[in-house]
């Protein structure tokens, strides 16, 4: 695109994907207990269902490559970026149709497949829709463009949850048991739905279906058609910061609950309010970051880096007050969100800055949580979401910079490393155990993360700059 301000129609047409990625990855933690009390499941059993999820985002991204290895050239370049997204949603539909069969069947191994089905088109998705999003428009802005795509993602996380429990529970009297799995189908019918609604909508939107590539100054000598893809040495160091990011963000959240149920008595139904803030971080710091995004006045500008982020925080209260959880333990936390603010306003919109400066703020985070107590812990591990919300736009942009005609081989190699929140999040669980480090110390695994994150911003931000490909004053949210 060489248009410096997107249509805001493209932009709302294309965010829309971003939506569904969050609403269902989050939704998929209310079938994990549905599945386990019905199919008689053992936990680790149940688990299969977020590993089936996350692991078709590696399969898919492999096959990704692979086709287009075999097949004469890049997939998208050649079907069209709108295209591809539009075939991902098709691929995603035909995962939700499966729920039918297996409701009617009870039968587990076919609501995994349906899952794995959806999680390899949201993988075929996010390959096209994260580097067109970037360049939608100025590049330069592409990060923060990516930032508030984050925050609607977001949303779907925050209210999926939500809907598809009342969708399967919201007909039963409270405290009774849900006789069958024929209410899990509906919401996942309706799902299909909608992925083919939003697919027609794509298909015949005003979104570019080709990005024009330029070679970088580092391929003067030879194209990037030819030149090895792991030769770039932004885009294989970019593969371990997206594997690092997504491990400590989700095995931050993760490992929440039950350092809570420890260290503050908190019972196992009042944990929600404090994991749902936890992933209302990540919102808050998404909103945040998207505020360079708009051609807005300097001091409107201002005004909306305080404006958006206590929105999102709004959302929060809003969102658990309805569901009747205790506010009470909450409000201090505004206070945290000032931390957030301060970090993209020196960040400058670089995102090799932002990921040295929140990375630095991620480690200290959970380094107060680790030592000390009460409260200060809970926010101090809760606040981690803050830090970790713009990690991957700074991260994608980086590792994709300068890729020339294989940015789509690059974004599939970085997609395939979303695997790293199952693994990584497992090796905390692993450790946390008494015996080792137990629960609290665990998080030194995310200042582990937290470090590589940071020695990557520093790294990108010298190397880029030395072949030309980036600079870092080209990076601004004016």
């Amino acid at each position: 695109m060489t248009n410096s301000t997107p249509k805001t129609s493209s932009l709302i047409t294309l965010i829309s994907v971003f939506f569904f990625w969050g609403f269902v990855a989050a939704s998929n933690d209310i079938l994990i207990p549905v599945f386990k009390e019905h199919l008689h499941l053992e936990q680790w059993q149940a688990q299969m269902v977020s590993f089936a999820f996350y692991v078709a985002y590696t399969v898919g991204s492999i096959l990704y490559f692979l086709l287009s290895r075999f097949t004469g050239g890049d997939i998208l370049n050649r079907i069209g970026y709108k295209n591809g997204i539009s075939l991902g949603l098709v691929i995603s539909a035909v995962g939700t149709i499966l729920f039918y069969p297996a409701a009617e069947a009870s039968s587990f191994a076919i609501f995994i497949t349906g899952l794995f089905i959806v999680g390899l088109g949201f993988a075929l998705q996010q390959i096209a829709a994260n580097p067109l999003m970037i360049n939608l428009g100025d590049p330069a802005k592409g990060s923060q463009r990516l930032s508030m795509a984050g925050g609607v993602n977001n949303i779907g996380t925050t209210i999926g949850p939500v809907i598809v429990s009342f969708a399967i529970f919201g007909a039963l009297a409270k405290g009774a048991k849900l006789e069958n799995l024929s209410s899990v189908k509906g919401p996942y019918l309706i799902l299909g739905v909608a992925f083919i609604l939003v697919a027609l909508l794509i298909k015949f939107s005003s979104l570019p279906n080709h990005i024009i590539h330029e070679d970088s100054a580092a391929d003067k000598d030879k194209t990037a058609d030819e030149r090895d893809i792991f030769s770039y040495p932004q885009l294989w160091m970019g593969m371990i910061a997206i594997f690092l990011y997504v491990g400590v963000e989700v095995s931050t959240g993760a490992n929440l609950a039950e350092y809570l149920k420890q260290h503050l008595h908190v019972p196992t139904d009042g944990v929600a309010p404090y994991v749902s803030l936890f992933w209302a971080s990540l919102m808050i710091g998404r909103w945040t970051g998207a505020v360079g995004a708009f051609d807005m006045s300097k001091g409107v500008k201002q005004a909306m880096n305080f404006i958006l982020p206590y929105a999102a925080f709004v959302l929060f209260l809003f969102i658990n007050y309805i569901a009747n959880n205790d506010l009470g333990p909450f409000y201090m936390y505004a206070g945290v969100i000032i931390v957030i603010i301060a970090a993209n306003i020196l960040s400058k919109g670089s995102p090799a800055r932002m990921l040295v400066i929140q990375s630095l703020l991620g480690i200290v985070a959970l380094m107060i949580g680790m030592l000390s107590s009460g409260m200060l812990s809970a926010y101090a591990f809760i606040s981690v979401g803050l830090f970790c919300s713009t990690l991957w736009p700074c991260i994608f942009t980086l590792a994709i910079t300068g890729l020339g005609k294989r940015t789509n081989d690059g974004s599939s190699f970085l997609i395939m490393m979303i695997m790293g929140g199952g693994i990584i999040s497992s090796f905390q669980g692993f450790v946390a155990k008494d015996q080792y480090l137990g629960i609290q110390y665990s998080y030194v695994v995310g200042v582990m993360c937290f470090a590589y994150l940071a020695f990557y911003g520093w790294k990108m931000r010298n190397l880029l700059a030395e072949h030309n490909i980036l600079a870092e004053e080209t990076i601004s949210t004016h």
